[in-house]
């Protein structure tokens, strides 16, 4: 999965190195650059955006997003869902995920970033990768997590996470012995070239939470889908 407007480049497919099935290959590393995930650099410890390539659309801080069938946009009515926030943590890795609308209950694994600035991707289907280089769930700032819409013809963990809507929670147990939970606010479903990057990675006066997978068709001719899907999601507890 990519997150325009970041450069990026093809993934290797570390899982199927050294076998003799090359079809295998082949979809493995469909499958990895179809949920390739660009991130910003850290500068100091901010997270911030990278400029964007020449000719490439500059990230703006209110893309809309593009309708689709089970994506919802309710920022207006997700905000009327969050009550005076509460402090922000110090970093601690997240241990557990649980989304009750998802029926997902996984531990996240910790993803770092290629030598060309593209982010580590989970190597199985059922797998949610928090990225190291953002703050953690209940850090002040947006913490990020991705996961494939599906592997290697296997549905993944965040298969049906556009059918996310505003209210929904989502629960995260911290290395530390803490629980923090978050109310989504919105979902989006973006073309790749028009990807909210402020909105996603940009500097927050609060903790944040955005869960990233693909969406969109298939385009078999780049490997890759389309559109990515985003949710956004405020701490409340």
């Amino acid at each position: 999965m990519t997150v325009p407007p970041f450069p990026t480049r093809p993934v290797r497919d570390r899982a199927g190195r050294g076998t003799a099935d090359r079809g295998a290959r082949r979809r493995a590393g469909r499958a990895r650059r179809a949920l390739r995930v660009a991130v910003p650099v850290l500068a100091a410890s901010a997270l911030v955006a990278l400029a964007a390539p020449a000719g490439a659309p500059p990230a703006g801080p209110a893309t809309t997003p593009v309708a689709a069938t089970g994506v919802h946009d309710g920022a207006r009515a997700g905000s009327a869902l969050l009550p005076d926030g509460p402090g922000t943590l110090l970093r601690s890795e997240p241990v557990r995920l649980r989304v009750d609308r998802l029926g997902l209950d996984t531990e996240p694994v910790p993803l770092g970033l290629h030598p060309d600035g593209t982010m580590e991707v989970p190597d199985s289907a059922g797998t949610v990768g928090w990225f190291t280089g953002a703050p953690t769930p209940g850090e002040l700032g947006p913490a990020v997590l991705a996961a494939h819409v599906d592997w290697k013809g296997r549905p993944g963990a965040f298969a049906e996470l556009a059918t996310l809507v505003p209210g929904d929670r989502i629960v995260v147990d911290r290395a530390d012995g803490g629980t923090v939970a978050f109310v989504v606010t919105r979902t989006g479903q973006y073309p790749k070239a028009e990807f909210p990057t402020a909105e996603v990675y940009g500097d927050l006066d609060h903790a944040g939470l955005r869960l990233i997978t693909c969406g969109g068709a298939f385009d078999r001719s780049a490997d890759s889908y389309t559109d990515n899907v985003v949710v956004f999601a405020e701490r409340i507890g």
